[in-house]
């Protein structure tokens, strides 16, 4: 239980009732409910309906009062109602059920009661407030409390269906269905939003899958926000901007909720925008709201539709049809009584012409099918679902390449499939964001000029003949980088060189297991050649010794697999340097002798200049030069003109294919 300061309950009470409180008065306006063992207090003015011995009445959302128990019969509800009052459903603990829109949720185990208090937008913690007062005075817990059962949505809304519906507030009797086929074959939901007036005991996955197999079609319906120039107390925000992310929200919400009930991808949900007297700021934020709605059902695979009056949002959405500033629906489904069937003269009759229309021609009229009775508006369908998406999307990397492979929906008359993808790890949204990869009709396609160590996420949608577009269906493509690692960059002739490597994802995953592969290109040449290939430990490393017998760029590189593209490392030059001895005989000498000094380089680069150098105080002096014999030999015979002591060393200059190098110093004494 909650704590509360003295008045502070009846004061919540009154909010939710919309009670004037003044003074202490308010504290005598409540009363108490009992049902089933659990009391809660309520404001005295709201009525209490129990179910059990009235099982047609309404539930209305939109009024304040208390209902109990739970009743599936064909209720007595108005054709189409919208808004939300506060009021509370105390009913059986059957099955664990989550707050959502506007509607607040508590399981009382001890007593075996569900407690909904459902609210008008603004007032849930007044209605906290009010099930705070809950309390079990008789313990009768449920026999089970059942967890939801995970649904497999599999049911398109709708499929391909020209004909008649109906829409009713809360979704019919089961036997109200059956007794109304085959004089309608669609029927209109209400699925979700925060304005959604009736509850909704049939509407169940069981109730859908039921009726999808004895072939009804539906019309998927959420009740939110409305346009910011109406009474209603939730309205979508006047700054469009706001409106537009209000619009996203509200489709995010209302695919879970049609996804619970088993709605597929391919399915319409309908953003019911009632009827409003336009502005210039009225229609930018009811138009930014439903280009929000369908952006975002269309990201998630479903199809974007507006139920609206013709008059108001149809004659805005219709103005704006050909403006590339918003998105529009999808689908168009509009209430004008008395229009022909079909048609209105505020919607242009070349727009949404590709089975994209309901027409709510007549509205809250009673009408009797199969001996049962209902107040409905009725409508004509006119409507086909996008193709199926393509199965089997795989991606294999290469180097700087993807190779994309799919396989083509069945039964479908294709226009093209359209592939395009973003750098990361999250695909593009719509058809018309990211980069373009591939359109066309084929099912494989490889992508080139991918960048080294970069991440790639694509996305693929099929397009039929009549232009409309399926569900996106989405491969990631993961980077992968190569680092390398020297053990020296400059070694001497027959040396070795010991180079390593670790290969591992973008993502942290080290390549543990995989072949890596070392490339090597002389200083001089353009091509790399493989040197070989080794395969990675457990932490993606690799290390191998070389012994390059010219300077040597080195490189790795991990070629790529499924779903992982391949990479290169940086280069690493290793450069080599002959071995170049030098011998002083003798190391000592009278004045007006002479000595040798010669030695080799190895390898020999016959033909070459090798220069005599002699220590000038602390800079080396030219003395002269010589060229190499066939074996790498020199020689210089030396004789110093006056005596002391000499240092002398000789050098040889890099060519392209090696370091240059030089000899250890060698004195030369002179008496």
């Amino acid at each position: 239980m909650r704590l509360f300061r003295p008045g502070g309950l009846a004061l919540a009470l009154a909010l939710v009732a919309g009670i004037t409180v003044a003074g202490g008065a308010a504290a005598a306006e409540t009363k108490t409910v009992s049902y089933r063992g659990y009391e809660v207090t309520v404001p005295a003015n709201w009525p209490v309906i129990d179910l059990a011995t009235d099982p047609t009445a309404c539930v209305r959302l939109d009024q304040a009062a208390v209902y109990l128990g739970r009743s599936t019969a064909q209720s007595t509800c108005p054709a189409h109602i919208v808004g939300r009052s506060s009021g509370l459903l105390l009913e059986p603990l059957t099955t664990v059920q989550p707050s959502s829109d506007g509607l607040l949720r508590r399981a009382i185990t001890d007593a075996g009661v569900l407690a909904t208090a459902y609210y008008a937008p603004g007032a849930e913690h007044a209605a906290s407030d009010v099930l705070a007062t809950g309390k079990v005075v008789s313990k009768t817990p449920s026999a089970r409390v059942a967890q939801p059962a995970a649904v497999t949505p599999s049911v398109v809304a709708t499929g391909n269906f020209a004909g008649n519906a109906f829409d009713t507030c809360g979704a019919p009797a089961q036997s109200t269905m059956d007794a109304w086929r085959p004089t309608y074959q669609g029927v209109g939901i209400y699925i979700s939003g925060g304005l959604r007036a009736c509850a909704q005991p049939n509407l169940t996955a069981d109730w859908v899958s039921t009726n999808a197999s004895k072939g009804w079609q539906f019309l998927l319906v959420d009740v939110g926000y409305q346009a910011p120039c109406t009474t209603y107390k939730s309205r979508m925000s006047s700054v469009p901007a706001t409106a537009l992310t209000q619009g996203r929200n509200a489709a995010i919400n209302a695919v879970a909720a049609a996804q619970a009930l088993g709605f597929t991808q391919r399915s319409a949900i309908y953003s019911d925008i009632e009827a409003y007297t336009s502005t210039a700021a009225c229609k930018a934020s009811v138009l930014a709201y439903l280009s929000g709605w369908t952006q975002e059902l269309n990201s998630r695979g479903y199809v974007g539709g507006a139920y609206v009056g013709a008059a108001s949002g149809g004659a805005d959405l219709n103005s704006a049809y050909t403006s590339t500033a918003y998105t529009r629906p999808d689908n168009i489904w509009f209430a004008h009584w008395g229009s022909a069937v079909g048609t209105s003269r505020f919607i242009n009759s070349a727009y949404w012409t590709n089975h994209q229309r309901v027409h709510q021609f007549a509205g809250d009229v009673s009408e009797t099918n199969g001996g049962v009775q209902m107040s409905i508006d009725r409508n004509y369908v006119n409507l086909t679902a996008p193709p199926p998406p393509v199965t089997s999307f795989s991606v294999s990397g290469g180097v700087a390449a993807a190779t994309l492979r799919w396989t083509k929906p069945a039964n479908t008359t294709l226009g093209q499939i359209m592939v395009r993808s973003a750098v990361g790890s999250t695909p593009p949204p719509l058809a018309t964001s990211g980069t373009s990869v591939y359109n066309g009709s084929a099912s494989l396609f490889t992508q080139t000029g991918l960048s080294n160590s970069a991440s790639y996420a694509y996305r693929v949608w099929v397009k039929d003949s009549k232009g409309k577009i399926g569900p996106g269906v989405d491969v990631r493509l993961v980077g992968s980088k190569a680092t390398i690692g020297a053990s020296a960059a400059s070694i001497m002739y027959t040396g070795a060189v010991t180079l390593s490597t670790a290969v591992s994802r973008l993502d942290g995953v080290k390549l543990a297991g995989v072949p890596v592969v070392l490339y090597s290109k002389a200083k001089t040449a353009s091509k790399w050649s493989t040197v070989g290939s080794f395969t990675s430990n457990a932490s993606g490393v690799v290390s191998t010794a070389q012994k390059p017998a010219v300077s040597t760029s080195y490189m790795w590189g991990y070629n790529g697999a499924a779903g992982v593209l391949g990479t290169r490392s940086a280069a690493a030059l290793i450069q080599v340097h002959p071995a170049l001895s030098a011998y002083l005989t003798p190391g000592a000498i009278k004045l007006g002798a002479s000595t040798l000094l010669y030695g080799y380089l190895n390898p020999p680069h016959a033909g070459t200049t090798a220069y005599l150098q002699r220590r000038s105080g602390t800079t080396w002096v030219a003395v002269t030069t010589g060229k190499l014999t066939s074996n790498g030999k020199y020689a210089f015979s030396i004789k110093p003109t006056a005596r002391g002591t000499y240092t002398y060393r000789v050098v040889w200059l890099a060519d392209a294919d090696h370091q240059g190098t030089q000899t250890a110093s060698k004195v030369l004494t002179v008496s």
